[in-house]
């Protein structure tokens, strides 16, 4: 009996030094990941940093596109002196690496070499780009997508998701996106808008209906998530309000992505539809 108990303490000490070793190494495997997701969040917050403080621009947009990588820059630094998780450096890095898409656009502006190339945003392919200059009428006033900065169009976006939604790439008159960025809620009216603007727009290809559901994988999926046949989901008449979120999330950041700018996280308010939307 003796024997018995003896190999049963035995055993259980070694079950237990086991354990203990085993989640040693986990927590030692989680503090290398977060040490290697901070530094490679740092270095692209650093190349971002020495940009925004060296460059300034010569027109409204490239000002403007600085402007906003500048806000990215405050963003990207807040975020990884408070981070604890790899996730949480993974994020500061997207706003990083969203502020130096910005610094490129402002560097194309100005005629300045783009520098090498970065990686992509997250979202950023699904969500497509401006292909075409359209300018609609939304709630009293006029926005314009333009692929091209202009006058008109001084407010870049390099595309990628917003608080859960896709929004495209390209320059607009206006952030309309901002709200969502900084709140992470889309108005119902952001779907109307975006059905107005991106319908039919070669470069987006997801339906408004698809918008408002989160996707931007693109067109089959769009049709999935819709429910249906593409022409019937990109009509807002009878998409039955589907479009009413698309406009404001077309971004997906972002995450992260973004945290950005103007404030457009996943704002939609609105505009004559309801919706219940969960973020």
């Amino acid at each position: 009996m003796e024997v018995l108990l003896l190999i049963a303490i035995v055993v259980g000490g070694g079950v237990f030094v086991a354990s203990k070793m085993g989640s040693n190494n986990n927590k030692k495997q989680e503090e290398a990941k977060f040490a290697d997701a901070q530094a490679d969040a740092r270095r692209w917050i650093e190349r971002l940093g020495s940009q925004v403080l060296t460059i300034a621009g010569t027109d409204a947009a490239s000002t403007q596109a600085i402007a906003d990588a500048s806000e990215r820059y405050t963003a990207a630094s807040s975020q990884i002196s408070s981070a604890t998780t790899p996730r949480q450096a993974e994020l500061a890095r997207e706003s990083a690496l969203e502020g130096l898409h910005y610094m490129n656009a402002a560097r194309e502006i100005m005629g300045m070499t783009a520098g090498p190339e970065l990686p992509p945003l997250e979202g950023q392919r699904n969500a497509g780009r401006v292909t075409e200059k359209r300018t609609i009428e939304q709630e009293g006033r006029q926005i314009t997508a333009s692929p091209v900065a202009t006058d008109e169009t001084p407010n870049y976006y390099p595309g990628g998701n917003v608080a859960g939604r896709p929004v495209p790439a390209g320059w607009y008159s206006e952030p309309w996106w901002a709200s969502a960025l900084r709140s992470g809620l889309w108005t119902a009216g952001s779907v109307m808008m975006f059905s107005a603007m991106f319908n039919g727009m070669a470069g987006v290809g997801y339906s408004a209906a698809a918008f408002e559901n989160g996707y931007g994988e693109g067109y089959q999926d769009g049709l999935d998530a819709a429910g249906g046949d593409m022409g019937d989901a990109g009509d807002m008449g009878d998409a039955g309000a589907d479009m009413g979120d698309v406009g404001g999330d077309a971004g997906g950041d972002g995450g992260g992505f973004f945290d950005g700018l103007f404030g457009g996280g996943d704002g939609g308010d609105g505009g004559g539809f309801d919706f219940d939307f969960d973020f």
